[in-house]
């Protein structure tokens, strides 16, 4: 091969080698811009959390597929009718018993989530799945059970208004992942 053929070749290696740099960068960029859309402020706050945005994306994207693999399901009417009815009786109890209707509240969160599909067993693994269906709510998910975790770390440090405020976040997760059709 002559010297204009070492040339030419030398030219088409480094045109595929700046097209493969190019897709590979367009393909990360739909990536983000997916992850982006799917968790919302949910990207942000992980990207503050991991001091990364390629460490946040690379997590987010593990949390993307295992959401994926779950079957999530909605309820069915039934079920919606017999929940709402216990959120219902766990709101009128808040007035004389706030830190009990707290611990309710958290605990129908998880049979809703647990009759959902999602996995139960661990609050950052539910935080996290949740976000990837409701990203808008899992702020007020983490917000109550941290007034909860507070309050049953040391009891009377979380005053009624604190209370009141986790019993509202956890309302509305609870109309997301109840109403959600």
């Amino acid at each position: 091969m002559g010297t204009i053929g070492w040339i030419i070749l030398g030219i088409v290696i480094l045109a595929v080698i700046l097209a493969v740099i190019v897709a590979a960068l367009a393909m990360r960029s739909r990536n983000r811009a997916r992850l982006q859309e799917r968790f919302g402020p949910e990207y942000d706050r992980e990207v503050a959390a991991r001091g990364s945005e390629r460490d946040a994306t690379r997590h987010l994207s593990d949390v993307a597929d295992r959401r994926d693999q779950l079957d999530i399901r909605p309820l069915d009417r039934t079920a919606r009718d017999r929940y709402t009815r216990r959120w219902e009786a766990v709101q009128s109890e808040f007035v004389d018993r706030p830190a009990g209707a707290l611990d309710e509240a958290d605990r129908l969160i998880t049979d809703v989530m647990r009759d959902r599909g999602y996995p139960v067993e661990d609050f950052g693994e539910r935080a996290e799945l949740v976000a990837a269906d409701h990203p808008q709510v899992v702020e007020h998910y983490r917000a109550a059970h941290a007034a909860r975790r507070d309050n049953h770390g040391s009891p009377g440090a979380v005053d009624t208004e604190e209370l009141r405020q986790a019993f509202v976040h956890y309302r509305a997760l609870f109309d997301e992942l109840v109403l959600d059709h």
